[in-house]
């Protein structure tokens, strides 16, 4: 009840192309009309796969379509098995079963699937070169008439109504529908004359694969997958990568489509992290024209990612990119309580006021406005925290851990921040603030 329209496609699916291949689009009705528990994308995959599973007569699966389209055509992760100490396909085929098998084990780990087609019966013709130098057949004749009859072959262009149309040569299909047929095939030798097929090749049924994917130059398989309900897409891909450890030698893996840019993006956290941390650090320091200072103010920020790892966790949400969006913004929210407390405090030593003194009314005075703007600041990002329908899922992230944050970096802020600058302060005199005013007056 929940689809709207399915387009289906018989032939081709994202494996590759064949008469045992099919791909169909599930369009689902509008959110408002899918309202009930288990009615969004992923549960109906889900069930949908819990069906597929129980047919034995073919591979089916159900999957979300990836977040960024130009880089994959299905959800979750890509997985790259590489044959990169040449031990053969065979080898290779055999490390993708193992992978298979053990990633069926591990519950973090869902729609583990290989994407590629599994190997299949081919029709092989061993070509007698010495036969066909005696009869004076050139190999290319030989290419030329295989792919004429089992493909098409370009001819030239010709114009009609104003468009240059292509000329493709090919045979009908049903001509060669079996191995007696195909080598019923003409090759001309290089004295003019029509020898058949038969006369140099000999036919004989194998087993192969239908599609050979190469990556970064070296012959792979490609298993794809998703994580399971309750995990990420990184406590997936760090699954796997702790999967092929146990490969045998001459087998490596990678990443590859929106898993090789989430582990290029993932190792650029930390720096990014540090950089935010450094550059309110420097603004701080030129503010207060001090280095201890701001140690007082940004003491405070693992204050606001506590609360926001806590509400982020307690509502089972994954420690996405909107999380790590939210981390930053928590850096500027929470350093903004501490620098209305320090700021005051400072003013009221430039008055004459001792240091704790001048601290504990900082932290009365400045205690209306933190509240106040942090109840304003929290009221704003709620609507975020609450909101539902198509996309909800980014704005509950940002805004459930914003507010979790904001929440514990304002009333433990209030605390601590006082004892946390008391202590700076009697660590690192520094000698008393400088009234700026005062310069400029005596210096006028």
């Amino acid at each position: 009840p929940e689809v709207s329209k399915v387009v289906a496609v018989a032939g081709f699916s994202f494996l590759g192309k064949g008469q045992d291949a099919g791909i169909a689009f599930v369009r689902l009705k509008e959110w408002d009309e899918r309202m009930a528990e288990g009615s969004d994308a992923k549960s109906l995959a889900m069930r949908a796969n819990m069906a597929f599973f129980k047919i034995k007569s073919a591979m089916m699966f159900a999957i979300n379509p990836p977040p960024i389209p130009e880089l994959a055509a299905v959800g979750g992760f890509d997985f790259r098995l590489m044959d990169i100490g040449a031990v053969g396909r065979e080898k290779l085929l055999e490390a993708r079963n193992l992978v298979l098998g053990m990633a069926s084990q591990h519950a973090s780990l869902a729609s583990v699937r290989p994407e590629s087609k599994e190997f299949a019966s081919q029709l092989y013709f061993d070509i007698d070169r010495v036969k066909a130098q005696a009869t004076q057949i050139d190999l290319t004749e030989v290419n030329t008439a295989l792919q004429i009859g089992l493909g098409s072959a370009y001819i030239n262009d010709f114009i009609r109504d104003g468009r240059v149309l292509r000329v493709q040569m090919r045979i009908n299909a049903e001509s060669l529908a079996t191995p007696d047929s195909i080598l019923a095939l003409r090759v001309k030798n290089r004295r003019g004359e029509l020898i058949p097929l038969s006369e140099i090749a000999t036919p004989s049924w194998v087993v192969g694969a239908p599609k050979l994917d190469r990556y970064n130059g070296v012959p792979s398989m490609k298993i794809a997958g998703s994580p399971a309900q309750g995990f990420t897409t990184g406590d997936a891909m760090l699954t796997m990568q702790n999967l092929a450890a146990d490969l045998p030698a001459g087998i490596g893996f990678d990443w590859s489509g929106t898993s090789f840019e989430e582990r290029l993006s993932a190792s650029q956290a930390g720096l990014l992290f540090s950089l935010s941390i450094l550059v309110v650090f420097l603004v701080l320091a030129a503010l207060y024209e001090s280095w201890s200072v701001p140690f007082a103010i940004l003491l405070v920020v693992p204050l606001g990612l506590f609360g926001q790892v806590l509400a982020v966790s307690w509502v089972g949400m994954p420690n996405d990119i909107y999380f790590k969006v939210g981390m930053v913004v928590i850096i500027g929210l929470a350093a903004k309580n501490a620098i209305l407390i320090v700021e005051f405090s400072r003013q009221l030593e430039l008055e004459g006021n001792t240091l704790i003194d001048s601290i504990v009314q900082a932290a009365k005075l400045r205690l209306r406005p933190i509240i106040m703007t942090s109840i304003a600041f929290i009221a704003g990002v709620l609507p975020l925290a609450l909101s539902t329908g198509a996309g909800a899922a980014s704005r509950n992230a940002i805004g459930t851990g914003v507010a979790g944050g904001m929440l514990s970096a304002t009333f433990l802020a209030i605390l601590l921040v006082p004892v946390l600058y008391l202590i700076i302060r009697k660590r690192f005199p520094g000698g008393k603030p400088i009234d700026h005013q005062k310069e400029l007056t005596h210096a006028s």
